[in-house]
């Protein structure tokens, strides 16, 4: 199996995972935060989007500079996230498909202006940067979930709030 096969199957499988944190998330909540220093829910769900559509928007590049390539993502409900999420999935396949198999070795950076970030192979890149930051992130909505007493969709398994299957 090549590599852009396997980052395509779990693009598939992270991006239908945050599609299920999506569903539970009522607009009337967008503004709840659990603290002040926290997130507020939606701004922490517009980072988990964005962060998914960095696989079209930072991996293809050599160098994704923070100050020049990155604006945060702003919405004001919970369908332009979903629609956010669902036409990224096009591009970020699209960007995958398109990587050659050497491309994935090659090196690549964050940046901000001047300062270095993170410099490692792209494949590093996908999975450090991009995939690990989406699955902090999401676990963390999880538990903003519970403290809100809306369900949590099991993710690598059932939650508490799901059924074992018998």
């Amino acid at each position: 199996m090549s590599i852009s096969k396997s980052y395509l199957i779990e693009l598939d499988h992270e991006t239908k995972n945050t599609s299920r944190i999506l569903e539970q998330i009522p607009d009337d909540k967008l503004d709840w935060r659990p603290h002040s220093k926290s997130m507020s829910l939606g701004e922490l769900a517009a980072h988990v989007v964005e962060l998914h559509n960095w696989v079209s928007k930072a991996i293809p590049k050599d160098i994704f500079d923070f100050k020049v390539d990155y604006q945060p993502l702003k919405v004001k409900s919970v369908n332009e996230l979903k629609a956010i999420l669902s036409e990224g999935l096009v591009a970020n396949r699209a960007a995958i498909e398109n990587l050659k198999e050497e491309d994935w070795f090659k090196e690549w950076a964050l940046k901000a202006g001047d300062f270095e970030i993170a410099r490692l192979p792209r494949t590093g890149a996908i999975r450090f940067i991009v995939n690990n930051h989406i699955i902090h992130h999401r676990g963390q909505l999880t538990v903003y979930l519970r403290l809100l007493d809306i369900t949590v969709p099991g993710l690598y398994g059932p939650s508490a709030d799901e059924q074992m299957p018998k």
